[in-house]
């Protein structure tokens, strides 16, 4: 949460798949029952006590608000943030945060059973929300795959949905597992660069991000693995690393007709094959259920053969 300051905290911010059918979400339901106490740690280390499954939910970030709805409990929920658009339903819940300012005047009017929070905002912001006596469940950024799988246990722990917790991890596993069989007989992998901010200020992605690790799982290689977090990219230095093939999630009138036609650009072997792909940016931004169809449509994109 983090360029451009104001973009890249909303870049990062908006880094989230859509709900289970309401029999399968009806049975997970009763994995918890409905009138026992339980406790679960959130990412701050703070034991969050419940005396029944919450009925009434506020999501502070888009990637768990898919989780939620992936879950089969998106009905309750009751808040959200301008970012979240997916699934569909989700453009229907009230809006109470830009994901970086949250109107804590509603979310107190609304008074929910539990806000799904992140470690990244506004420490204030959660401290105020607990003072009025609504339970703040913090969930981390991710910052790897097994993050992501990680929040999605939490949040099926907490909304009483375990079972439909592992199920939800199973399949995106399953499908991270099918499109690695299928670069398994690469012999070498493409040097690939990640633009997710445009010119003139083009950033791109390195280790430890959320991003690396999908481009790695699609059997990538990041151009920029020597790279740590989010940072600037300096023209010169790309040049002379020559991407054989570029990736954007950068949403313009025509991010692949700018890319091509940059100055300068044309020496670059991606550009002169024309192996340049926009990729959506919810998909591949957001840490959340969807993680599974990122790894596929970034090696569906580089390595297309492979999937026919």
């Amino acid at each position: 949460m983090k360029i451009y300051k104001k973009w890249l905290a909303a870049f990062v911010f908006t880094i989230l798949l859509v709900g289970c059918n309401s029999e399968d979400s009806n049975k997970a339901k009763n994995d918890t029952p409905n009138e026992a106490t339980y406790t679960v740690e959130d990412d701050r280390g703070v034991e969050v006590t419940f005396e029944a499954i919450p009925q009434s939910v506020i999501s502070l970030q888009p990637s768990n608000t898919e989780i939620l709805f992936e879950l089969g409990v998106g009905d309750k929920l009751i808040g959200a943030t301008e970012y979240d658009t997916y699934p569909e339903e989700a453009k229907k819940i009230e809006r109470v945060s830009d994901t970086i300012t949250v109107n804590n005047e509603r979310v107190i009017e609304l008074n929910p059973d539990v806000v799904f929070a992140f470690t990244m905002g506004d420490e204030t912001q959660v401290e105020q929300l607990e003072s009025a006596g609504i339970k703040v469940f913090v969930i981390k950024s991710a910052a790897s795959i097994e993050d992501v799988y990680g929040d999605i246990k939490q949040i099926a722990e907490v909304m009483g949905v375990e079972k439909e917790g592992q199920k939800v991890v199973a399949n995106i596993q399953s499908q991270i597992t099918s499109v690695q069989e299928k670069i398994a007989s690469l012999e070498k992998q493409k040097k690939v660069y990640f633009e997710i901010s445009p010119a003139p200020d083009i950033w791109s992605v390195g280790s430890g991000t959320f991003q690396q690790e999908l481009i790695y799982s699609a059997g990538v290689e990041n151009l920029y693995i020597d790279q740590q977090g989010w940072f600037a990219v300096s023209e010169e230095d790309l040049l002379q690393r020559n991407p054989e093939a570029i990736i954007t999630t950068v949403n313009s009138e025509d991010p692949i007709a700018e890319m091509l036609s940059r100055p300068g650009w044309g020496v670059l072997t991606a550009v002169q094959n024309k192996e340049v792909y926009h990729l959506n940016a919810d998909i591949l931004d957001r840490p959340g259920p969807r993680i599974g169809e990122a790894v596929e449509l970034i090696a569906t994109s580089i390595y297309p053969d492979l999937f026919k």
